[in-house]
């Protein structure tokens, strides 16, 4: 059983690695609205259950988007984004 489930994640993560870098980029990008709704939906006016559910629905939307875009950017992805936002930070 478990050498089954390990060869699914090796063919996820192996997908997931021949993406490009821009969508990369757009999936870890995707992440920022799903942290925000996580905790802006506490604002509703509904049950408090309610709540709880939607924000570990929403939260587990943002990190699976965290962790599919750091997974498709690799090591070498994540060193040029990071290059190329410190040369757009203004001095």
């Amino acid at each position: 059983m478990r050498t089954a489930i390990n060869r699914v994640c090796a063919k996820v993560k192996s997908r997931l690695q021949s993406l490009s870098f821009r969508t990369g980029v757009i999936v870890l990008l995707c992440c920022i609205p799903f942290y925000a709704l996580s905790f802006a939906q506490m604002l509703l006016p509904i049950s408090t259950t309610a709540k709880g559910i939607l924000w570990a629905v929403l939260f587990g939307l943002a990190k699976t988007c965290q962790y599919g875009g750091l997974t498709i950017l690799g090591v070498e992805g994540y060193n040029r984004l990071k290059r190329w936002i410190r040369q757009r930070k203004p001095d």
